[in-house]
């Protein structure tokens, strides 16, 4: 007779179901979802309701006239306000990956699992679908309160040429965000140098390879996410100036599919190949 039985390996809906757990174990995750969205929805609202009393108080003002250039859908993507959306799912991805190392958790994790790879992935999916949920309820929420609100000056709606597009460009843009958090939380394994590290990959490097004066530089701005996102929440009234190189819808769509795809893989190799 055999002196021990295996350990059966762990299956991966048990360790979805732990990575479940250590995510919401802290109060600040939840704390830091709930008032994030928030602050973007009110953001958004807020930028709606001046709009209306603007457009309210100027009667000879005609909202549907092209000239005006009146865009109702500007008051649902307000930049600073989705800056901060992508801010909160960078850092909540980047400390579901650093916090683990920085309180010793992670040797806890891999001598239970020491198949380390399943268990990125399983971080990966937790964390995927808890930022999806809240970049859903915040476009969701913000296009439908603002376009209520403008109602009368030419609000929009679902079913409207490009809003669907801009609704769903600007729930996964949260997940995108949260992905690369990940990667950088693995490969640096900090809580300060982290954090810094998303401010500079997701709204830094845009900036950095902003302009109109060399192709190249502005290609590469194009293949950053915050770039992409504008390309997605373009519509037939958006007023926005995208310059001479604009990003395609296509495009737009491969830069968030590649972004999380690319960090992904970087997070499951770095934990996976690293000493803890």
């Amino acid at each position: 007779m055999s002196a021990l039985a295996q350990e059966p390996r762990a299956r991966f809906r048990d360790l979805l179901a732990a990575e479940w757990i250590k995510l919401w174990s802290l109060r600040s995750t939840y704390w830091v979802l709930f008032v994030g969205a928030l602050v973007v929805i009110g953001i958004n609202v807020n930028s709606a309701l001046s709009n209306a009393d603007l457009l309210a108080n100027q009667p000879a003002v005609n909202p549907r006239d092209p000239g005006m250039r009146i865009d109702p859908m500007g008051p649902a993507f307000v930049e600073p306000a989705y800056q901060i959306l992508m801010l909160i799912a960078g850092s909540v991805g980047a400390i579901s990956v650093f916090g683990e190392y920085t309180s010793g958790l992670i040797r806890t994790t891999f001598t239970a699992v020491p198949a380390r790879r399943p268990v990125v992935a399983a971080k990966i999916v937790v964390v995927t679908v808890v930022t999806l949920v809240l970049g859903t309820v915040v476009a969701a929420a913000s296009f439908g309160v603002t376009q209520s609100i403008l109602g009368e000056y030419g609000g929009r709606s679902l079913g409207d040429p490009g809003s669907l597009r801009a609704v769903a460009g600007s729930a996964l843009l949260a997940p995108v965000c949260a992905v690369v958090g990940m990667a950088l939380g693995a490969l640096i394994r900090h809580a300060t140098g982290t954090v810094v590290a998303v401010v500079a990959a997701l709204l830094l490097l845009p900036a950095l390879f902003g302009g109109e004066t060399y192709r190249w530089v502005a290609e590469i701005g194009n293949a950053m996410p915050l770039s992409a996102w504008f390309a997605l929440i373009q519509g037939p009234t958006s007023t926005w100036d995208l310059g001479r190189y604009q990003t395609s819808v296509t495009e737009a769509w491969i830069v968030f599919a590649a972004w999380p795809l690319v960090a992904g893989l970087v997070a499951v190799f770095v934990v996976d190949r690293r000493d803890v």
